[in-house]
């Protein structure tokens, strides 16, 4: 576990929240309301936010009408799609963030760490004590706790 942990809070703008990951090479950390455990944000929250949406590119022809239409229709589609990137960085973490958060206590074993971040999918555990965040546990720290036991 590691106990001095990176955060940031909920109201903090997602450009800020990246900066702080790529600050401290790290690839997500938990979001904080005051000292109140709200959430947790990742690379990867920050990275769907420039998923472009794929079109159905099935057979279909137009009639001459449409044929004027399509590239009018594109080109506003793009101009959509390019203010929501520039606008990304921006927006409040609270709007990637995701809320339901799973934590372990410092009593917790490394095998129910373990469990927890299969079973769930999660490479980051918030480790709480009596509500307090007092550390943070990473698939890499469930890897080396497991290797340090085989000594």
């Amino acid at each position: 576990m590691h106990d001095r942990v990176v955060t940031c809070q909920i109201d903090d703008v997602i450009r800020a929240a990246a900066a702080t990951l790529k600050q401290h090479d790290i690839s997500g950390m938990p979001v904080m309301d005051g000292d109140r455990l709200v959430g947790v944000v990742t690379e990867s929250d920050v990275l769907k936010l420039l998923e472009i949406p794929s079109h159905d590119r099935s057979l279909w022809l137009p009639s001459p009408l449409e044929i004027i239409e399509i590239p009018l229709r594109e080109l506003i589609g793009w101009e959509d799609a390019k203010k929501a990137l520039e606008d990304v960085g921006g927006q409040p973490v609270r709007t990637i963030m995701t809320k339901r958060v799973r934590t372990v206590s410092p009593d917790d074993s490394i095998e129910a760490a373990s469990t927890l971040m299969v079973d769930h999918r999660i490479n980051r555990l918030p480790v709480m004590d009596d509500g307090v965040l007092v550390g943070i546990v990473t698939r890499g720290d469930v890897v080396a706790g497991i290797a340090g036991k085989q000594e």
